[in-house]
C-alpha cells in the first residue's frame, strides 16, 4: 500500500507567463491527506479556489490546459501538473498571482526542481489508486488515445508522434510513471511551436515578449536561433504534456497509456471516460455514491439552504443520472410550509430536478462554474405530498443538449411512488459576482 505524498515546506517559482507575457510568482505549499492538488488564485478581491480535476477544464484557442471556477481562471497548468504527477505529489496547494503559469524556460524542469528541492513527506494517508480492466479509447481522424490494462504498480505510457516537418519526423518516447526518473528523463524538453505558427500568435498579439531563445521554435531546418536539449525533445515533452493533462484525474491508476498524436483536447476526453469507469466501478464494488456532497459542491455554485442534492448514486455517461436527496424536518421551510402539516414546496422538488439536470449535463457541456437559469417547464405534475423522513430519488434523462441550453425529462420518487414529474429546459450562463 503506498501513502499520500505533499511536500514539507514552500516552494516558490517566478517567470513570464507564456501568452501575456506578465511577471508571475507560483508558491507551492504543503496540504493535508484528501486535499489533492488546488490552485488559489490570490490576487482577486478574495482568493479563489480552483482544483486540478477535469471538471473545471476550459476551452482555449491557443493548445493548452485551463482551469476555471466562474470568471476566475489559471492558464496553462500542464507543465506544474506534470511536475507534480512526475514527483507522485498527491496533495498540495498552489498560490499563483497571476491568471497564467510562468512559463519558464517552456519545460516542467522549475517545477520538478523546486518541489524536490522543497522536499516530499510521507502522509498517514493511503493513495487512491485504481487499476484498469478494460480498454478505453478515443480518436478523432488518425489521431488515437488508448487506456488499456498492464501493470500493477506503475502507468506504462508511450507517445507516438509524427509530425509532417522534416526537422521532427516521427518520434516515439516511453515513460513508466512511478518507476523512471521524470526529472532526468522527461522534465526538461520544452514546449515547442513550427515557426509559422509562432508568427500568428505574435501577429495576434500573444506572445509578443519572447524570441527564438525563449521557445523551441521549429522549421524544415530545425530549431531556430536555438539546440535541441535530445534528439527527440518534442515527444518528451508531448509526454510531458501528456501526464500533466492525466493529472486532472484527481486519483492514480496503474495501467498502460498509448497515444498517437493525441493533444490536450483528446487527454481531457480520455480523463472524462477514466473518470466515468472509476465511478461505475467505485459504486459497483462498494456502494459508494458517485459523487458525494463535497464533489457536487465542486459542480454547483448553490449553497445552504439552496443545495437541494445531497449525492449522485449513478450516472449513465451524459445521458442519465440518479441522485438523493433527504428531507428532514430541520429544512428551515417547514417552518412556514406549514407549521402544522409540514409538506417540502413543490417548487423546491422541482428545482432539485434542476440542480440534477445541471449537473447531468454538466458533463456534456464542460460549463463547470455555470448557473443553471430555468428557462421552462413543461408538463408539471405533483403526484404526491413529500414529508419529513422522506428521500427524495431525483432521476434526470437528457433529451438534448446545445452549447448553451438543455432539455431533461425529470422524476422525483419517493420508494415506488412518484412525486413530481416534469420536462425542464435552462440555459447555462456564467456565474457573475454581485
Amino acid at each position: 500500500m503506498k501513502m499520500q505524498k505533499t511536500i514539507k515546506t514552500h516552494a516558490v517559482v517566478e517567470g513570464r507567463g507564456l501568452f501575456n507575457g506578465t511577471p508571475g510568482r507560483v508558491r507551492f505549499c504543503p496540504a493535508p491527506e484528501d486535499t489533492g492538488i488546488v490552485f488559489v488564485r490570490t490576487d482577486t478581491v478574495s482568493p479563489v479556489e480552483i482544483p486540478a480535476d477535469i471538471d473545471y477544464v476550459v476551452d482555449r484557442l491557443h493548445r493548452t490546459t485551463s482551469l476555471a471556477v466562474g470568471e476566475v481562471s489559471v492558464e496553462t497548468v500542464e507543465h506544474v501538473l506534470s511536475a507534480i504527477w512526475g514527483l507522485d505529489i498527491d496533495n498540495l496547494r498552489i498560490e499563483v498571482d497571476n491568471p497564467e503559469i510562468p512559463n519558464v524556460d517552456g519545460s516542467s524542469l522549475p517545477y520538478a526542481q523546486a518541489l524536490k528541492q522543497a522536499g516530499l513527506e510521507e502522509q498517514d494517508m493511503p493513495k487512491d489508486v485504481h487499476l484498469l480492466d478494460e480498454p478505453i479509447v478515443v480518436s478523432e481522424g488518425d489521431m488515437m488515445l488508448t487506456a488499456l490494462p498492464g501493470s500493477i504498480d506503475s502507468l506504462d505510457l508511450l507517445y507516438d508522434m509524427e509530425y509532417p516537418v522534416a526537422s521532427i519526423g516521427r518520434q516515439l518516447c516511453s515513460f513508466r510513471l512511478g518507476k523512471d526518473d521524470y526529472i532526468g528523463q522527461l522534465a526538461s524538453a520544452r514546449t515547442f511551436l513550427l515557426e509559422n505558427e509562432a508568427k500568428q500568435f505574435q501577429a495576434m498579439g500573444l506572445g509578443r515578449h519572447l524570441t527564438a531563445r525563449d521557445i523551441l521554435v521549429m522549421n524544415d531546418a530545425g530549431p531556430v536561433d536555438n539546440e535541441l536539449r535530445y534528439p527527440d525533445e518534442h515527444a518528451r515533452h508531448k509526454m510531458v504534456d501528456l501526464i500533466g493533462d492525466l493529472a486532472l484525474l484527481g486519483a492514480k491508476f496503474c495501467g498502460r497509456v498509448v497515444a498517437y498524436r493525441s493533444g490536450h483536447e483528446m487527454n481531457h476526453s480520455l480523463v472524462r471516460k477514466l473518470r466515468e469507469a472509476i465511478e461505475v466501478k467505485t459504486q459497483a464494488g462498494s456502494g459508494e455514491p458517485v459523487m458525494d456532497i463535497r464533489r457536487i459542491m465542486r459542480l454547483l455554485p448553490h449553497r445552504y439552504p439552496f443545495l437541494m442534492v445531497d449525492r449522485i448514486v449513478s450516472i449513465d455517461g451524459d445521458k442519465k443520472a440518479v441522485g438523493l436527496k433527504n428531507v428532514t424536518i430541520n429544512e428551515p421551510f417547514f417552518q412556514g410550509h406549514y407549521p402544522n402539516l409540514p409538506i417540502m414546496p413543490g417548487v423546491l422538488i422541482v428545482e432539485a430536478l434542476a440542480q440534477m439536470s445541471g449537473i447531468l449535463l454538466g458533463r456534456r457541456l464542460e460549463h463547470t462554474g455555470k448557473v443553471a437559469v430555468l428557462l421552462s417547464m413543461d408538463k408539471v405534475k405533483m403526484r404526491r405530498p413529500v414529508r419529513p423522513g422522506d428521500q427524495l430519488i431525483l432521476e434526470a434523462e437528457a433529451l438534448h443538449a446545445r452549447s448553451r441550453t438543455g432539455h431533461c425529462r425529470c422524476r422525483a420518487l419517493v420508494g415506488d411512488e412518484i412525486a413530481c414529474e416534469a420536462e425542464i429546459k435552462f440555459m447555462l450562463v456564467d456565474s457573475e459576482p454581485m
